[in-house]
């Protein structure tokens, strides 16, 4: 890799920078001051910022966002207050989680960075609770949409593993190319995230049963998996079953008896809509419901909290049978794709349903269809553009399809969802195929209830996935990808800005009207929202420099060159 040398720029005392300041409130701040780092402290340059959904999110949430609140432990409190980029409940913060900078200056007590080091960085501090998620760069500790930001050794080494969170890079990729790495991660790890197909060993297990029903197999789950708990509301001719050897049960009449904090595995005898609906309130951060009907059949669509499965990676399961281990087996290991699989992408076209059907397309599955599903033709013809070719070149069956026109045929052995609608969740289990996985991609707020026909999904074994990041082993996947030349993410990105396109940025983002993402570079804050599409008229020395439309290194290079000149004319 060739390697070239940083070049040293003088520190400002302020700085642009993008805050959000309260719900629906942006703020472009050219006067931002530029922290000193303090003993422990660390000081990066952004390089270049990509603008994501999750951002929409937090602006319209603000202090009602999960990662927006203060962080619980893993830090005291002491050393918080010793941080000026903490911004919890209604400070203004900063937004922007994915990004690449390079450090500037370092305490005289930080031990594992140095000055000049290139690095992406990763923002999901999961050692670091809040009251309902976790602390976050670009939530409640300020981010990357400002040319300089200020981080903590003390929080972003990870604890279990002493891996950094500033995860070194060489010179050689573009800063874009870096920055998209996060959300290449997140796609990645919606696919490996390891699923457990049994109880939590010694974890918190309810056991519900309805009168009458059959009840079989928990002796043997006990026996897989020892809880430490184990609470049953069932009949009083059911507790000798539901009773184990040694075993203290602990027998409930009525679910407002239970514990407060939840459930690890809730095992429900029975076919109740109503009961179901409110027992996966009863579930614990990763916990797993699995309904056992018996033979009976539940009647009616239940609503589904569908934001927790993305957010609190709940899981659901289930078997049409009477025995337990029934439902615990049909959970697959991970929700990677199979060989043979048939994949419908859900919202293909925007940028993150491009990422998935790239990675589908290259993987290197054998007999692998994809169906990529959405109802802008000009974005699906931008899709097909990218995408199709690479498709073609690894022997994978490609349709770009618009759903407004062309109704999508059930038998999907493989669901992948990027637009945040309720109704289309229900959609997946009516496309499903036996065994289908369904990975719900799109970020649902926590309670966000869909309805969904349970019976089906438990006939036909379906398994909804859902995850939220990546973590640092993601990240460092899809880095290798890229710097071995694997994988070029600036595939994905459709424009480019500077500070004065944020807004704009957001706007199109939420708006869905880019069929690909948006980087914003620091060093140009007066630069508006330009799409590659545009290049040829602002800057036609930039459009010169892409690659049959797509952005480059060398685009990136004269951008930053041209748009600075711009200014200085200006």
């Amino acid at each position: 890799m060739t390697e070239e040398a940083p070049i040293q720029r003088p520190i400002p005392a302020a700085q642009h920078a993008i805050q959000f300041v309260d719900a629906g409130r942006i703020v472009h701040n050219r006067d931002k001051a530029v922290p000193q780092p303090g003993p422990y402290q660390i000081l990066v340059r952004m390089e270049a910022v990509g603008i994501c959904f999750s951002d929409t999110k937090l602006l319209h949430a603000f202090t009602s966002h999960p990662r927006k609140s203060e962080v619980l432990s893993g830090l005291d409190a002491s050393v918080l207050a010793e941080i000026p980029s903490y911004a919890p409940g209604s400070l203004p913060t900063v937004p922007g989680h994915e990004p690449v900078g390079r450090i500037v200056a370092v305490g005289d007590k930080v031990l594992r960075h140095s000055v000049g080091e290139r690095c992406l960085i990763q923002t999901d501090y999961r050692h670091l609770p809040t009251a309902s998620a976790n602390a976050a760069f670009g939530y409640n500790f300020e981010g990357g949409l400002q040319e300089y930001v200020l981080l903590d050794e003390r929080m972003i080494v990870e604890p279990e593993t002493g891996e950094r969170f500033l995860i070194r890079v060489g010179e050689e990729p573009s800063s874009s190319a870096v920055a998209l790495v996060e959300p290449w991660a997140c796609v990645e790890a919606s696919y490996l995230y390891r699923e457990r197909s049994g109880p939590l060993p010694a974890g918190r297990l309810l056991v519900v049963a309805d009168a009458g029903h059959a009840v079989e197999g928990i002796a043997e789950l006990i026996e897989k998996a020892r809880p430490t708990r184990l609470t049953a509301l069932v009949a009083d001719a059911q507790r000798p079953i539901v009773e184990a050897p040694g075993f203290d049960t602990m027998f409930v009449d009525d679910l407002a008896d239970v514990e407060p904090e939840g459930f690890d595995d809730i095992v429900y005898f029975g076919a109740a809509a109503g009961r179901i609906e409110v027992l996966q309130d009863c579930l614990a951060f990763r916990g797993l419901i699995n309904v056992v009907a018996g033979g009976a059949r539940i009647g009616r669509a239940i609503a589904l909290d569908v934001g927790r499965i993305h957010y609190d990676l709940t899981r659901w399961t289930g078997t049409a049978t009477a025995s337990v281990t029934e439902g615990y087996a049909a959970i697959p290991a991970d929700g990677e794709l199979r060989s043979g699989d048939r994949l419908a992408v859900i919202g293909a076209a925007g940028p993150m349903g491009l990422m998935h059907v790239v990675r589908a397309a290259s993987a290197g599955w054998q007999d692998l269809s994809i169906t990529a599903a959405d109802i802008d033709d000009a974005r699906l013809a931008h899709l097909e553009a990218a995408a199709g070719p690479i498709a073609r070149s690894h022997e994978v069956e490609f349709a770009v399809v618009n759903t407004r026109t062309t109704e999508l045929e059930p038998g999907f052995s493989y669901v992948a969802l990027m637009v945040p609608s309720t109704a289309l969740v229900g959609d997946t289990v009516a496309i499903a195929g036996s065994g289908c996985r369904i990975n719900i991609f799109a970020g649902f707020a926590n309670h966000t209830r869909a309805q969904v026909d349970l019976d089906r999904y438990i006939e036909q074994h379906c398994y909804f996935l859902g995850t939220s990041g990546s973590g640092i082993s993601d990240m460092k996947s899809v880095l290798r990808k890229l710097e071995a030349g694997e994988l070029d993410t600036n595939i994905s990105l459709d424009a480019v800005a500077g500070f004065d396109g944020v807004a704009d940025a957001l706007a199109a983002v939420e708006g869905r009207t880019t069929g690909g993402k948006i980087m914003v570079y620091p060093s140009l804050p007066n630069l508006g929202l330009t799409r590659l599409s545009e290049l040829a008229v602002r800057f036609p020395t930039v459009a010169a420099r892409l690659h049959d439309g797509r952005w480059t290194k060398a685009a990136e290079q004269e951008l930053l060159s041209a748009a600075s000149r711009s200014d200085e004319r200006g």
